[in-house]
């Protein structure tokens, strides 16, 4: 991890120079992707996310967009209180610590920040975790198994045992991969928390909503209150 920051007429972009051998503008901008027929696809959420192929590698888009009540102010905008307090920042900072405790989290790639007098917009790109799929896709397609809901329960205790309180804990940003590994994505407004306050039951409950959401939404989603046992048990003993 070679980290590198430079600043561009639009604002600042921070990047992994041993990932990449520059940064640009036109690199967070999925147009510029398409027209070099780099884009692979998009993937659902508050803001779209793409999918790009760089050289060798695959990496995640994502534009920084607002939910619910805030949306309707701004859609992507955010106050400018400095570099340091920007989203983008923090979740570049909070992913290289995360890693540095040997959690199953991206590998940051870049993060850029645009300015707009008092305000800014952002985005960051990650490398796509090989062979993960969101836990939400696994159980639109079938059962899992006990154990492999026990060991979702068992790394999300770890997450929180290291204090990360996930802001968006849901079935989107749970990855599975095809060995059973678990891993965690978006961090966006996450925190690094000490002692415990609420903020883990509050966690499970937004997942619990998530889950719940999915299946009203969808006619086979594998999920009912067995599955949840089985991921709580894992939690439980983790």
């Amino acid at each position: 991890m070679k980290p590198t920051q430079i600043d561009t007429e639009r604002g600042h972009i921070l990047y992994d120079a041993d990932l990449l051998g520059q940064a640009d503008d036109p690199f967070f901008d999925p147009a510029h992707w398409a027209a070099c027929q780099q884009l692979l696809r998009s993937a659902p959420g508050r803001g779209t996310t793409v999918f790009v192929q760089h050289e060798e590698r695959l990496f995640a888009l994502r534009h920084y967009c607002r939910g619910g009540l805030p949306a309707r102010i701004s859609r992507d905008r955010y106050l400018w209180l400095g570099l340091e307090r920007s989203r983008p920042w923090r979740e570049w900072r909070l992913l290289l610590e995360l890693r540095r405790r040997a959690l199953p989290v991206p590998r940051p790639v870049a993060v850029r920040v645009v300015r707009h007098g008092l305000t800014y917009s952002a985005d960051i790109v990650t490398e796509v975790i090989a062979n993960a799929r969101p836990l939400a896709e696994w159980l639109g397609e079938r059962r899992l198994p006990a154990a492999q809901l026990e060991q979702v329960g068992v790394w999300l205790r770890r997450f929180h045992r290291e204090g990360l309180d996930h802001a968006d804990l849901n079935a989107r940003n749970i990855l599975l991969d095809g060995a059973s590994k678990v891993y965690l994505i978006d961090f966006d407004r996450c925190k690094l928390r000490r002692g415990d306050g609420g903020w883990r039951r509050a966690n499970l409950a937004r997942l619990r909503r998530s889950l719940e959401k999915f299946r009203r939404n969808e006619r086979d989603f594998h999920f009912g209150d067995e599955a949840w046992r089985s991921l709580l048990q894992g939690y439980e003993g983790g």
